[in-house]
């Protein structure tokens, strides 16, 4: 791989992890204080919400983190050497991670809205 493309590569793992910082440090607390003022029966899931979110994205940034060290291996003619491969594993890891934090958090939302016998439907 040209040393042009990695760099390309690098910089656009850049620009999609900005704004998903950007948006953990200003737009969610903003997010959560505004849905606790409008619906104050709920504003005791305002920090369970933000805990979720962070906790999602924490895998993010390490799979982002992984593919730069991935991305600096190819450029050092190491793409199939051990380092890759186990950079490649935590991506996957952080995957799983992910996925597997998604769904725990929409199982949990129907929980919560079982509770209050809201229609489920409507959420879904």
């Amino acid at each position: 791989m040209e040393r042009g493309t990695t760099l390309f590569l690098k910089i656009a793992v850049f620009i999609i992890g900005t704004p998903v910082l950007a948006l953990c440090i200003f737009g969610l607390p903003g997010i959560a204080a505004r849905d606790a003022a409008a619906h104050p029966e709920t504003a005791y899931l305002q920090y369970p919400f933000l805990i979720g979110a962070y906790i999602s994205a924490t895998p993010f940034f390490v799979a982002l983190y992984q593919a730069l060290k991935l991305l600096s291996y190819i450029d050092q003619n190491k793409a199939f050497s051990e380092l890759s491969v186990r950079a490649l594993k935590y991506i996957k890891y952080c995957a799983i991670t992910i996925s597997t934090l998604i769904v725990i958090g929409i199982l949990s939302v129907f929980i919560l809205i079982t509770g209050e016998g809201e229609d489920i439907v409507g959420t879904v």
